[in-house]
């Protein structure tokens, strides 16, 4: 094990993990890392200098790489997504409470966001833990989402007919709006036993999911809505601020992330390796 590494756990959610370069990590440090990541939902990491290869590299630890379908993707590598703005654009890309890729029937384990080009003040990432979300609920309301599955979809975010393809500065920021047309609803338990850790967290979002299973939508809302507002508990949420050489990894399946879009008239580029993952269970 390392003698330099050192992880500090952040009251909301996630960890800060110093004491390492992410190029060249020996395996006791990468196994820390990795619990770390379980136990926490996120870890946070500072001055780091990583070329696409190396962020290719790393991202490759962890699992095969998902390809992104929807994001404009490097013109060099193409397993990293762009998820960019420029200052004449007034949108950005992932504002709003959600996690990615609960779309998929095998959602994705997490992402790997490096920051590439930072506005002089904003862009900061919000995120909340959903092991917390869970836990902060009532044991009645717990017993109740205990059996509980909830349908997800891309259509309406991606899709030929959703929010970014009719955003008005997109940009081609978002691309291949026939791939989410075509997707099928997966359905994914409400509550899931966590792959890693083993612990209970919250899995809907507000971006992603539709409806529980069996429910119309509009019986869903109000729940879904409780479901959302106790998530974000302010006892919950990190802010982090990005820096120059600040790297970001995220569980999808235990935490949220929200992008501030608090920088009109910069330009923000960040690079994304998104991981893939496993069919949840509850």
């Amino acid at each position: 094990m390392s003698n330099h590494i050192k992880i500090t756990v952040l009251p909301g959610t996630g960890a800060e993990i110093t004491g390492i370069d992410l190029r060249d990590l020996a395996a006791g440090e990468f196994e820390q890392i990795k619990q770390a990541f379980s136990d926490h939902g996120v870890v946070f990491f500072r001055d780091q200098h990583l070329t696409e290869a190396d962020h290719i590299a790393l991202a490759e630890r962890f699992g095969k790489i998902n390809i992104n379908r929807f994001f404009k993707s490097h013109a060099d590598f193409p397993q990293i997504a762009l998820v960019g703005k420029e200052p004449d654009q007034l949108t950005n890309i992932g504002g709003g409470w959600h996690t990615d890729h609960t779309y998929d029937f095998e959602p994705a384990l997490g992402s790997i966001l490096v920051a590439r080009q930072l506005p002089t003040t904003g862009g900061g990432t919000w995120f909340s833990n959903m092991y917390k979300a869970y836990e902060g609920l009532s044991d009645g309301l717990k017993e109740a989402l205990s059996g509980l599955n909830a349908v997800h979809s891309a259509r309406h975010v991606f899709g030929s007919a959703g929010d970014y393809k009719n955003s008005v500065d997109t940009n081609e920021r978002i691309v291949n709006s026939t791939a989410a047309d075509e997707l099928g609803d997966p359905i994914h338990p409400v509550v899931i036993t966590h792959p890693l850790s083993g612990k209970k967290a919250l899995y809907v979002n507000a971006a992603f999911t539709l409806r529980f299973e069996g429910w119309t939508v509009e019986e869903s809302q109000p729940l879904l809505d409780y479901l959302y507002q106790a998530a974000i508990n302010e006892s919950y949420i990190t802010r982090f601020e990005w820096q120059p050489g600040s790297v970001a990894f995220w569980d999808n399946r235990a935490s949220w992330h929200n992008a501030q879009n608090d920088y009109q008239g910069q330009a923000r580029m960040m690079h994304r390796i998104t991981i893939e993952g496993c069919a949840l269970t509850a």
